[in-house]
């Protein structure tokens, strides 16, 4: 097994973890242990407000108020296959879609969209994020597998690792492309191009490359630069395996309230516990941690009044072949005050994708985010 996944979540399916889990997240309000000696929880609201999303990932609110959430699809061929990384065959399958919560309704607005999956581990990758600038919605799309193999996919794989606008209406349009940026391997280590967290300002796009491991800016539609790399991760002692080092794979990127940018970490196999950041990323500086202490992280956002929202995909993993992988319904939200105080609202969550903090003030969590026609979105309301 590599010591990252193709895509940032889906190391899951490689180790067994895609069958569907029947436990329901645990609404509850439970402080770090400084302060357990008071009453550590309390009722919070959890509540379903969209279903049957195929492999939902990241989400974002449009400026019409709507909810959008990017989904990557489903593992079914529909062309041609490639070697693929780390097993089996990555195969076209075009099912990416973009689904919309507005006032109450949920619809899927595009379809058809360009996506891929492993046919050995059915780990699919397509949309990943969704942001919005001067009224236009862009979409990140995945690859998560060496650049050089895109062209094999036919035609229509250039839309794989690259940015899209797209309209309500349906109109789709690829405008830029990340795999002319992992060519020249900023990090250094496997080629393997996968854009995943999307952050969509007035002067330019910013991008996680998560198999990458840096952040790229676009502040034209004719090429990128590379914005930051970030290095790998130092596991503790007693890893099993004994790897010194995992990779960082950024899953999301965020202007902080002091205006600097911060990005969250997955991390790389074997995915040890208690090892990813938040980092936050200043022109001319190495990425320094801000956050530290968490495990698998996949989305996170500010509130406006400056408290950071964290969404954990587990708790911990446990290598195959005698365990489950990434330990499966240990998903959680953990919100960190400006002082740094912590308390985990939700856990019991089923491979958690995506993260937003909502103008009313709750948090929405893209839920069963590795899951074909299971996926969900809730609403937690602590």
């Amino acid at each position: 097994m590599p010591r990252r996944p193709a895509s940032p979540l889906p190391a899951l399916a490689l180790v067994g973890t895609l069958a569907a889990c029947d436990g329901r997240p645990t609404a509850v309000v439970e402080r770090e242990p400084a302060a357990r000696g008071r009453d550590a929880r309390a009722a919070a609201s959890v509540t379903v407000v969209m279903s049957a999303l195929e492999n939902p990932r990241q989400l974002e609110f449009g400026p019409d108020g709507a909810l959008y959430v990017a989904e990557a699809g489903r593992p079914t061929s529909s062309g041609a296959c490639v070697p693929g990384v780390p097993a089996g065959s990555t195969c076209w399958s075009g099912t990416g879609a973009v689904s919309r919560l507005d006032r109450g309704t949920q619809a899927r607005i595009l379809d058809g969209l360009p996506s891929v999956y492993n046919a050995t581990t059915l780990d699919v990758t397509g949309p990943h994020d969704i942001g919005f600038r001067d009224g236009v919605g862009i979409i990140s799309i995945g690859f998560g597998t060496a650049p050089a193999l895109r062209a094999g996919l036919g035609p229509a794989a250039t839309g794989l690792a690259a940015l899209h606008t797209f309209t309500v209406g349906g109109e789709v349009r690829r405008v830029l492309d990340l795999v002319p940026l992992e060519l020249a391997n900023p990090d250094g280590q496997d080629a393997n191009t996968n854009p995943y967290g999307l952050l969509a300002e007035p002067a330019r796009l910013l991008v996680t490359d998560a198999g990458g491991n840096f952040i790229a800016s676009f502040e034209s539609q004719r090429s990128g630069t590379v914005a930051a790399v970030l290095p790998p991760l130092p596991n503790p002692p007693g890893t099993v395996p004994p790897i010194p080092v995992s990779q960082a794979v950024p899953t999301e990127i965020e202007r902080g309230p002091d205006g600097a940018l911060y990005a969250s970490q997955l991390g790389g196999f074997p995915f040890a516990t208690g090892v990813t950041s938040i980092v936050r990323i200043v022109p001319g500086s190495a990425p320094q941690p801000f956050r530290t202490g968490f495990t698998a992280v996949t989305d996170f956002d500010f509130a406006p009044d400056g408290t950071l929202y964290v969404l954990q995909y587990a708790s911990g993993f446990s290598p195959p072949p005698g365990g489950p992988g990434f330990l499966p319904n240990t998903g959680s939200v953990v919100r960190v005050a400006t002082d740094g105080t912590r308390t985990t609202l939700t856990t019991g969550l089923d491979r958690p994708t995506g993260l937003v903090v909502g103008p009313d003030g709750a948090v929405y969590v893209a839920n069963k985010g590795v899951t074909a026609g299971g996926g969900e979105v809730l609403r937690i309301v602590p």
